[in-house]
């Protein structure tokens, strides 16, 4: 017995060890990224892009339609979310591989601005320092309309606007109720759900989507039906 106690209590110091190194390593990515360029820095020159997209110019339907399906609870957290990590840390350890993540609308930002797609721990702890940054200087919609202005929409389109003239021939806020939740599910996989690549995908992702928001409220089931049988 004494045994077991002694090698479970040498994992647990490995482990700890092993976590503060990945921790300090994850810091250290986060404030060489932040010496590099500052983040109001950073901000300038995603707001200089041509076709940046102010959250005004953005139907409601459409942002309540992304915060449904990427970060139900964005408004709540302060950067991270806790219960989202939670859930999952458990599926990936069931399916034994670092398939979800649980990020957060600002840890999703803090990617799309500062780091690379690579699925590693040290980013992932990176990432975490740099959304505390990011909650700390801008406000949720500011953070919002800058992940919308960063993110892959597929046909080399990287703002609402220009994905909302190339695939819809519209300015944002003519959008329809239906092309706006279409437009928020493709970001998840642009190759797979951009209208133009699969429209039947597209429509599939469009219906969960419109799912989300009947689940946390922003729609109702009668309303999300109605939405998905118009016509683009």
């Amino acid at each position: 017995m004494k045994i077991i106690k002694r090698i479970i209590l040498g994992l647990l110091v490995i482990a700890i060890i092993l976590g503060a190194l990945v921790t300090y390593d994850g810091y250290t990515l986060y404030k060489n990224a932040l010496n590099e360029m500052p983040l109001a820095q950073k901000i300038e020159s995603i707001e200089s892009k041509e076709n940046y997209t102010k959250i005004e110019e953005m139907p409601k339907i459409y942002t309540n339609a992304v915060i449904s399906v990427e970060d139900h609870r964005f408004y709540d957290h302060n950067g991270i979310d806790i219960i989202a990590i939670g859930r999952a840390v458990v599926n990936d350890i069931k399916k034994m591989s670092f398939a979800e993540g649980g990020s957060t609308i600002t840890q999703q930002l803090s990617k799309n601005i500062y780091f690379t797609q690579e699925k590693k721990l040290t980013r992932k702890i990176a990432e975490v320092f740099m959304s505390f940054e990011i909650e700390k200087n801008c406000k949720k919609d500011k953070i919002l309309e800058l992940y919308l202005n960063t993110s892959y929409f597929g046909d080399g389109y990287y703002t609402v606007k220009e994905a909302s003239k190339g695939y819809f021939d519209k300015e944002p806020n003519k959008m329809t109720d239906y092309e706006a939740i279409m437009l928020a599910g493709i970001p998840n996989a642009p190759s797979v759900y951009a209208p133009t690549k699969n429209l039947a995908l597209a429509k599939k992702r469009q219906t969960q989507v419109a799912g989300k928001m009947v689940k946390y409220g922003i729609l109702t089931q009668e309303e999300a039906n109605r939405i998905l049988n118009e016509e683009i």
